[in-house]
């Protein structure tokens, strides 16, 4: 049967699916690839099914706008979904699969949409006290494997993801140059055009990174480069305590600081403080869907709790700026946060 995302809630996806929440898994040290297992990729929503997806909830949802803001290389439209309800309000960006192969990012941005079309009471008065966009599957030809290169070295069993755009370009080193027609669609139609205060770049790590033996189930870093402004810095350690303290409060979620912090202007965690005055912070979490590096891929009965882990990062930051909780996070949680160790 062809997969529909939007017909499924993430309960009804993890119960009619291989994703489990299996004791095995509890503590997010569900399974890597060790060479014998088969990654699947079919379970994964297509692009095309992410449009119709996207379509169907702007009918459906009065407080939904969507909005087309450039194509890839290979033509596909890139969506922005908003939640606009007082222009005077906080906004916060949600950015997913600046990298093809970090594909459950999209899935928990993709869930976590279809929860705000509940239209519930509490939805309802959070709307009205922030401004949500959610670029998803930003790199959708990599995501669906349409490139101008191969990928025949790549693990996955299904359609291949892979970490570049159509041109081998990394989305994510482009922020400054702005070669790729992502990049510049991003930059000119969102971060130009909207008054944007926070921002979260959801992408996903290896499999292996681990604090004293108990593997990551993911990490978050702040702008480490040493001319972002103090106040931007100051709400992207919040934002980052927002997100600490919900996501290790669950059984799976183990989350520690990146271990690879960078200076590099063109990384979004970096560029978009410099550029814009956005307080943002990069959300890394653990397996990537696909990829020619073993101790990258995840194996997908890992699914569930990593979508479960995105989808609860964005709800509980979304939450915390509607209702002024972010103004007295302790950004103290983030900077005495130990660095998880890259272990392979």
């Amino acid at each position: 049967m062809k997969k529909k995302f939007y017909a499924l809630s993430l309960s009804a996806l993890i119960a009619t699916s291989s994703l489990s929440f299996s004791p095995v898994y509890a503590t997010g040290n569900g399974p890597d690839v060790n060479g014998n297992e088969t990654v699947q990729t079919a379970m994964l929503t297509t692009y095309d099914e992410m449009a119709a997806f996207l379509k169907k909830e702007a009918v459906k949802q009065a407080h939904m706008g969507l909005e087309v803001i450039g194509q890839t290389v290979k033509g596909r439209d890139i969506f922005l979904v908003k939640y606009i309800t007082d222009s005077k309000n906080p906004t916060i960006l949600y950015l997913t699969q600046q990298h093809g192969n970090e594909a459950l990012t999209t899935e928990g941005a993709l869930e976590y949409i279809r929860h705000l079309g509940s239209n519930s009471k509490n939805i309802k008065e959070m709307l009205k006290n922030v401004n949500i966009l959610i670029v998803p599957m930003f790199n959708a030809d990599g995501a669906m494997g349409d490139v101008n290169f191969s990928l025949d070295n790549y693990m996955a069993s299904g359609r291949h993801l892979t970490r570049y755009n159509a041109d081998r370009l990394d989305l994510n080193r482009d922020h400054v140059n702005k070669r790729a027609p992502e990049t510049r669609a991003l930059h000119e139609n969102v971060l130009q055009k909207y008054h944007i205060d926070y921002m979260i770049d959801l992408h996903h790590q290896g499999t292996q990174e681990d604090y004293f033996g108990k593997l990551t189930s993911g990490s978050v870093l702040a702008p480490y480069h040493p001319d972002v402004d103090k106040e931007v810095l100051l709400h992207s350690k919040k934002l980052a305590a927002v997100l600490l303290e919900n996501v290790n409060s669950k059984g799976w979620g183990h989350v520690l600081k990146y271990d690879e912090p960078s200076t590099n202007t063109s990384v979004a965690s970096n560029a978009m403080a410099l550029q814009y005055g956005i307080s943002v912070m990069l959300f890394e979490m653990r397996g990537m869907a696909d990829h020619s590096y073993e101790p990258y891929v995840l194996g997908q009965k890992s699914n569930g709790y990593i979508i479960k882990q995105a989808f609860t990062a964005i709800d509980a930051t979304a939450k915390a700026i509607a209702d002024g909780t972010i103004n007295t996070a302790d950004p103290a949680v983030y900077d005495n946060l130990p660095e998880q160790h890259y272990s392979y």
